[in-house]
């Protein structure tokens, strides 16, 4: 039995929060621990408003090459539940020999933009400049016909480098390298 949900998704690069988004706009605060060698992650969700804690256990796969659609499955946990998955959390790992941490951090902001809601994930820590923005669509026909929105600069949804687990352990002069190999193409 697989409990999981289908995301059919679109993403791009963006410079700027657009209007009327700020940064002390409302939004979440997003904490999200890979655990080494599996397809899961323990996601923190801070709300700054409420100062509420959200803890999920979650397994994501790409289900198609071009990355468009994905497995989700998510497991809310209770702070006694969380407690036992904290030893996951922070932990240093080693990368292209480097030492990092297996936490990436993120606010993510919400606006309707053209009548479609969409996420907006600016990246903070050793990630601070990657700016991504997430479209999810219900059909595929949806995800097709969706026109390349005007605050993006840069599609990406079909490029691995940006995803979750490959940008564990990346610093801003990484993604800045992987721009420049698709621009130099």
């Amino acid at each position: 039995m697989n409990n999981y949900r289908q995301e059919l998704r679109r993403t791009f690069l963006f410079e700027k929060l657009p209007e009327p988004l700020k940064p002390a706009s409302s939004h979440l605060q997003i904490f999200d621990n890979y655990i080494e060698n599996t397809r899961l992650r323990i996601r923190s969700v801070r709300s700054p408003d409420t100062k509420e804690w959200t803890f999920i256990l979650q397994q994501q796969s790409a289900a198609s090459e071009d990355l468009t659609d994905w497995k989700i499955a998510e497991i809310y946990l209770n702070d006694a539940e969380h407690t036992a998955f904290e030893l996951f959390e922070g932990r240093q790992v080693k990368r292209n020999e480097r030492v990092t941490t297996n936490e990436i951090r993120k606010n993510r902001y919400f606006a309707e933009i053209s009548g479609r809601q969409i996420e907006f994930d600016v990246y903070l820590g050793d990630l601070w400049g990657l700016n991504v923005a997430r479209v999810v669509f219900e059909t595929e026909r949806e995800l097709k016909n969706y026109e390349f929105p005007p605050f993006a600069v840069l599609e990406i949804t079909d490029n691995k480098f940006f995803t979750g687990e490959n940008l564990v352990g990346k610093k801003l002069s990484d993604v800045q390298a992987e721009l420049a190999n698709i621009y130099n193409k």
